[in-house]
């Protein structure tokens, strides 16, 4: 019997979609899901916006990593976009390495990481499969609207934004909170439920 799918949208610009992410890696391991990877992007959610130039400047760069991962979908297969947001987050948000180094150096070296060729690099800052891109971001989007950002889960037809947590559950923690999540997100009328955020993403 297939499993059911959980659909997962991130951009592997985000530190808090990462920490989702190792998070819903567990859920897989304790609940009935299987999981389903897909790029969005916060540079496409932005566009047209009124940013300070610092995070301006960081959409500017969320670009190129995008971008590879979809042109390796498109070229070689689904099965490198988890393969390559593996590879490009752990760079990114564990070791903590796009602080002093190119990004686009660490996004070449996760392509020979998982076995994809190093021509992929043109498309970097290319707009060929933008389309595509677009695309797979307002999938994601139109299931949780404009206002909300990255990751974007979706289950059963339920889709929410988040969980944004730190660290991330493991086990049947893990577990306990995506029960509650589906829960209060197939409650009709129900849509958010915040506060502030006193941590920042605590990679193990």
């Amino acid at each position: 019997m297939t499993q059911p799918i959980a659909d997962f949208w991130f951009d592997p610009q985000c530190p808090w979609a990462w920490m989702t992410s190792r998070w819903i890696e567990e859920v897989e391991k304790v609940r009935d899901i299987t999981v389903r990877w897909h790029v969005m992007s916060l540079a496409v959610l932005n566009e047209g916006r009124e940013l300070d130039p610092a995070y301006r400047a960081s959409m500017d760069k969320a670009w190129g990593p995008v971008r590879i991962i979809i042109a390796a979908q498109e070229l070689h297969g689904g099965e490198y976009v988890k393969k390559l947001y593996d590879a490009i987050g752990t760079r990114f948000h564990p070791q903590g390495r796009r602080k002093t180094e190119s990004q686009q150096d660490l996004v070449a070296e996760a392509l020979k990481e998982v076995g994809l060729p190093q021509d992929l690099l043109k498309y970097y800052d290319s707009d060929e499969f933008d389309t595509q891109l677009r695309s797979s971001h307002q999938k994601g989007i139109s299931l949780v609207g404009e206002d909300v950002g990255t990751p974007i889960v979706a289950f059963n037809e339920v889709a929410f934004f988040g969980p944004v947590v730190t660290p991330a559950p493991k086990g049947e923690d893990a577990g306990k909170l995506w029960d509650g999540c589906v829960l209060v997100a197939k409650t009709p009328g129900f849509y958010e439920l915040k506060r502030t955020r006193e941590a920042e993403p605590i990679f193990e």
